[in-house]
């Protein structure tokens, strides 16, 4: 990776654009479906359910004359125990790196709110900003030009792609003049196994109802590409037993489930065979536990 810090701002001999864009906004708002779409492809946990995200997933779009790292941050919100302080501190810590923020609203929601009252005050924000109205077919006429006539708003659609070249344009533009910073063929800084307990994670949301997907870690503890298949053991860390006796299902049809639904997803992202071997074990309200969430990888605030 180059060390843009050493770069002479006037070397003229650079002609290409890179930087990080930090994607943030509420809940729900559609961050990491606008990620996928970005990438042209499905990397980032997606769900209906609120608050899916826990930590920034990464990708990387490269073109000949520019390199966006995309950061898919957790929700902004108030947080009211350990594991959403850390989900916070994981935004912000996005936000202050970032080069361009692009604020993803749901825009049925109506306007915007800033976006520094969505955030700590004094939180370092980017210097370039700017706002996707999301889920812009949704809206009528008269909303939808009230919003694409507001400063530095793009109205559009994520889940069908409407006017996302034009994001894109708009970012790559604001983007300061730079060597790549990685090669342009990588897709994330981010190993294949954390994509791959995402979408573990991912499958559990769509199939567990009530408070359970919310309480559920997964830990891939081993995986192996020298097998053929792909070897990945995994375990799905709940709260508390009556949790692991949900995911479990009668005669294990419920774990069942979640492993033939996530061994799919895994092998798309691969493009090779796996074998799953999930198992679930009960971790005392691990969402709360600062010892728990540092041995599961969580960068817990100090109080």
């Amino acid at each position: 990776m180059t060390d843009r810090a050493a770069l002479d701002p006037n070397d003229r001999t650079i002609t290409t654009r890179a930087g990080h864009v930090a994607l943030v906004g509420k809940p729900n708002a559609g961050k990491s479906t606008l990620l996928n779409r970005l990438l042209g492809l499905k990397l980032a946990i997606t769900s209906p359910k609120p608050q899916s995200t826990r930590v920034s997933a990464v990708g990387i779009v490269s073109t000949e004359t520019y390199q966006m790292i995309l950061l898919d941050t957790p929700g902004l919100l108030d947080p009211t125990y350990t594991l959403q302080r850390s989900m916070l501190a994981s935004a912000i810590s996005s936000l202050r790196d970032a080069d361009v923020a692009v604020y993803v609203h749901d825009a049925t929601n109506g306007p915007p709110p800033p976006l520094e009252s969505l955030v700590p005050p004094g939180t370092p924000l980017p210097r370039v900003r700017l706002t996707w109205a999301n889920k812009g077919d949704l809206l009528n006429e008269g909303n939808r030009a009230n919003l694409a006539a507001m400063d530095n708003v793009i109205v559009g659609s994520a889940e069908h792609g409407e006017n996302i070249e034009q994001l894109l344009e708009h970012v790559a533009s604001s983007l300061p003049l730079s060597p790549f910073l990685y090669p342009a063929d990588e897709l994330s800084t981010q190993p294949v196994r954390f994509f791959a307990a995402e979408a573990i994670r991912e499958c559990a949301l769509a199939i567990l109802h009530e408070e359970v997907p919310y309480g559920i870690f997964v830990d891939v503890e081993e995986f192996r590409e020298s097998k053929k298949p792909i070897y990945i053991r995994a375990v799905l860390y709940v709260e508390r037993d009556s949790q692991k006796g949900i995911v479990l299902g009668a005669k294990g049809r419920t774990i069942r489930e979640i492993g033939t639904a996530s061994r799919v997803m895994i092998e798309k992202l691969v493009e090779e065979s796996v074998y799953l071997d999930l198992w679930v074990k009960v971790m005392p309200d691990w969402r709360k536990d600062a010892i728990a969430l540092r041995r599961f990888g969580f960068n817990v605030p100090h109080e």
